[in-house]
C-alpha cells in the first residue's frame, strides 16, 4: 500500500518520532552516510506550486537533489490541473513518470484525489487545511532547542482557523505536547479538528485547548507560535483582519508572560509590526531561521521515509 503525507495524522506517534529522528540525523550529516542516496537513479520528484513559494520550493528542490534525485518543476497553470485535465488524469500521468509528487495547492480534496490516482507517494507541501511539512520542521526545531517534545506547552496565536492551526493541533497531539490555540471568536479551528486532536492526545499524554485570552494562553508556555494574519487568498480582508487580531500580536510584553526560556516561532513570511514585533522575531528567543532551514532536513526525511515504504 502506497503511503502518503496528506495531513499530519497520516503518521502515527511512533512514525512521527521516527521521521523526526531521521531528520535530526540528516541535519548532522546532510551529505553523508545516514541515508546514502535513496533517490539515486535518479528518481524524479514532481513539484507543483499553485501558491506563492520560497521556502517550500527551495527546500524541496535542494532536498531532492541531495537525496540523489531529480526535481521536476511542473507548472500547474500550464498543465491546467483541474481545468484542462482533471486532477485524477494528471495524477495518472505523473504516476507513470515520477517516483513522488509534492504539491502546494489550495483544496485538500484535490490533493486526496492526486494521492488516490497517482500510485506514488504524494506529499502535502501546503493546502488550505494542513501544512504537515512545516510542522515536522517546527517539531525538529523545538527538539533542538528544548529537548523531548512530550509534555511541552505550545501556544499558537492569531488566525487559528487556518492550515497552521489545524496542523499544530494534530502534530502537537501526536508528539504528546499541550497545544493551546488562542484566537478571536470565528477564527478557531473547527470542532472536528479539536476532537481528532483530543483523540490522539488521549493516547500520547498531550492535550489541546482553545484559549481566547492571549495573555492566559501564553502563560508558562515553552513555545510561542504565530503566522501571518492575512493568508493567501484573504488579501481583501487585510484591514479587517488586522483590527480583529491586534490583541494577539506577539510582542515582547506578551512573550514575557511565557516561560523564561520560551522560544518563538513563525513559519514566514512575517510582517513585522503586525502579527509579530520586530524586536521579537529578530531577538534572542526567536528560532525562526532555524525553523526555515529545517524544512529541508524534515522534508528529506519524509521523502526518504516514504520512498522506503513504497519499495517494500
Amino acid at each position: 500500500m502506497t503511503r502518503h503525507l496528506l495531513r499530519d495524522d497520516d503518521l502515527t506517534p511512533a512514525e512521527q518520532a521516527e521521521v523526526l529522528e531521521l531528520a535530526a540525523a540528516i541535519k548532522k550529516d546532510p551529505f553523508g552516510e545516514v541515508l546514502g542516496k535513496p533517490l539515486a537513479g535518479p528518481h524524479t520528484v514532481a513539484m507543483i506550486f499553485d501558491k506563492a513559494t520560497l521556502r517550500t520550493q527551495s527546500s524541496f528542490t535542494a532536498g531532492v537533489a541531495e537525496l540523489g534525485g531529480q526535481p521536476l518543476l511542473v507548472d500547474g497553470k500550464l498543465a491546467g490541473i483541474g481545468k484542462r485535465e482533471s486532477v485524477a488524469d494528471v495524477a495518472r500521468v505523473l504516476g507513470r513518470q515520477v517516483s513522488q509528487v509534492v504539491w502546494r495547492t489550495y483544496a485538500q480534496a484535490d490533493l486526496e484525489v492526486m494521492a488516490a490516482a497517482s500510485g506514488v507517494p504524494v506529499i502535502n507541501a501546503l493546502t488550505d487545511d494542513f501544512h504537515p511539512c512545516q510542522l515536522l520542521a517546527d517539531l525538529l526545531t523545538i527538539t533542538e532547542h528544548k529537548g523531548p517534545l512530550a509534555g511541552l506547552t505550545a501556544t499558537f496565536l492569531g488566525d487559528g482557523a487556518c492550515n497552521m492551526g489545524n496542523s499544530w493541533l494534530l502534530a502537537g497531539a501526536l508528539a504528546g505536547m499541550h497545544v493551546r490555540i488562542s484566537a478571536p471568536a470565528g477564527y478557531v479551528p473547527e470542532q472536528s479538528m479539536f476532537d481528532r486532536a483530543a483523540e490522539i492526545a488521549a493516547g500520547t499524554g498531550g492535550s489541546v485547548a482553545a484559549e481566547p485570552d492571549p495573555v492566559a494562553a501564553v502563560a508558562g508556555a515553552d513555545v510561542v507560535i504565530t503566522d501571518t494574519w492575512v493568508s493567501m487568498g484573504k488579501e481583501d480582508e487585510a484591514e479587517a483582519r488586522r483590527a480583529v487580531f491586534a490583541p494577539y500580536a506577539v510582542t515582547a510584553d506578551l512573550v514575557a508572560r511565557a516561560a523564561p526560556d520560551a522560544i518563538v516561532m513563525h513559519c514566514l513570511p512575517a510582517y513585522r509590526g503586525y502579527e509579530i514585533a520586530a524586536e521579537v522575531i529578530d531577538g534572542p528567543q526567536s528560532v525562526v531561521w532555524d525553523e526555515a532551514e529545517n524544512r529541508r532536513h524534515a522534508q528529506k526525511a519524509v521523502m526518504a521515509w516514504l520512498h522506503e515504504r513504497r519499495s517494500r
